[in-house]
């Protein structure tokens, strides 16, 4: 007689082993998606890295540049006069003084112009000499009919008053006696005509000389400086220094105003540099800076600094203050601190490469223990040639990797091995 089996209750492994098995693997799965680092890493070797320390210290605001030593001033060799090259007085290099004589050049239409002024003047004259002598002789016929017309009319005022006499006595007749007033009023009005005449004249006269003596003295001012532009034709030196460049040769032809050379004025030096335009808005005549030659340190002062920003620089001009380096010569390269504020405590890490990359916006930062590093954003202020100023998002005792970061790509974790 067959028995009835029992079925078996509670776990079975093989009917609820796979379920649990599966239920388990899903549930590791899904804490790895909540729970789980899913940043993109990158294995990389501990000795292609550049590690650096955050720390607190002081922060030195200063830009290093390279200078260039340049004469305190260079004045331009441009003549006022154009010519032909005729002879060259001085050679480059040669010290000068003011007004010495540099270059000599020649102008054949020049001296024609000065011969057409001379000859205009010397007409002018002329004519202004016949001129003088014709009012004066004018003036002395003039004075002659005034003085017979004067004559005359007291003549005329005697008959009148004789006349009147007569008539009165009744001596003479009334025709006599009115012809000869008629005669006297004729004579008094022609002679304050002429007088008049005469006055006119005189002042009209006077206005005309003085206008050809104007014109006159014009044309010898006119001579004047058409002889000084032949003397403009020997250029000269402007200041004492030394001829640095002369560019012209015999026979060549020179326009007005044509840099032929240039002069240095050697009498003190200035160091040019050029900047990066990073700084452009911190740079300000009047900032001190420093450089060290031969185991000594010398400093300068911001002169000059130039606006414009040519291939991503500016130029700024430095002065001497105090001693100048032994054997000072123009085109020596000076290495120059410029100083940007005052040292001042701040988070700061090490310049490095990484930089180029990331524009100081973020950094990779190490774990505690230095197996891993991790991206995180920072935001970078001031730089000097040592070290970066820290505002944001790192903290004293951290270490950071500061070597360059184009191999990193789009990873978050560095693992170093």
């Amino acid at each position: 007689m067959d028995r009835p089996i029992a079925k078996k209750k509670g776990f079975q492994l093989k009917k609820h082993g796979p379920w649990v098995a599966g239920g388990a693997l899903l549930a590791l799965l899904l804490g790895w998606a909540l729970f789980g680092d899913h940043s993109a890493k990158l294995r990389v070797s501990a000795a292609d890295l550049t590690i650096g320390d955050v720390q607190r210290s002081e922060f030195k605001d200063y830009v290093r540049t390279n200078g260039q030593v340049l004469p305190i001033q260079v004045v331009q060799i441009a003549p006022e006069e154009g010519g032909i090259v005729v002879e060259r007085v001085a050679e480059e290099g040669t010290m000068v003084r003011r007004g010495d004589v540099i270059v000599r050049l020649s102008d054949s239409s020049l001296d024609l112009q000065i011969l057409n002024a001379e000859a205009e003047l010397a007409e002018k004259q002329n004519l202004l000499r016949n001129t003088q002598v014709a009012m004066q002789q004018d003036r002395l016929n003039n004075q002659t009919e005034l003085a017979q017309l004067e004559m005359d009319t007291q003549r005329r005022q005697r008959a009148y008053d004789q006349s009147s006499q007569l008539f009165d006595q009744g001596l003479v007749s009334r025709e006599d006696y009115l012809q000869s007033q008629e005669d006297y009023q004729l004579s008094a009005r022609k002679l304050r005509l002429v007088a008049s005449r005469l006055k006119q004249d005189s002042i009209y006269r006077t206005v005309q000389m003085d206008q050809m003596e104007d014109n006159l003295q014009a044309m010898r001012q006119n001579v004047v400086m058409v002889r000084q532009r032949k003397d403009k034709l020997e250029v000269r030196s402007a200041i004492d220094g030394e001829l640095g460049l002369l560019d012209v040769e015999l026979g060549q032809s020179i326009q007005p105003g044509q840099r032929i050379g240039q002069i240095n004025d050697l009498s003190d030096y200035k160091v040019q540099a050029e900047i990066d335009e990073h700084y452009i808005d911190r740079v300000r005549q009047g900032l001190a800076a420093t450089f060290e030659r031969q185991g000594q340190t010398f400093s300068l002062q911001v002169r000059k600094v130039y606006p414009e920003v040519r291939q991503g620089k500016f130029r700024t001009d430095f002065t001497f203050v105090g001693e100048r380096p032994e054997n000072i010569r123009t085109g020596q390269t000076y290495y120059i601190d410029l100083e940007l504020g005052q040292p001042e405590q701040a988070v700061i890490i090490p310049r490095g490469t990484f930089f180029q990359t990331t524009g100081g916006q973020w950094i990779f930062v190490l774990s505690p223990d230095g197996s891993k590093a991790y991206r995180r954003s920072i935001r970078i202020g001031r730089q000097n040639p040592q070290h970066y100023e820290v505002l944001e998002g790192l903290e004293p005792g951290e270490r950071v990797v500061t070597s360059g970061y184009e191999a990193f790509k789009d990873n978050e974790v560095l693992v170093i091995g």
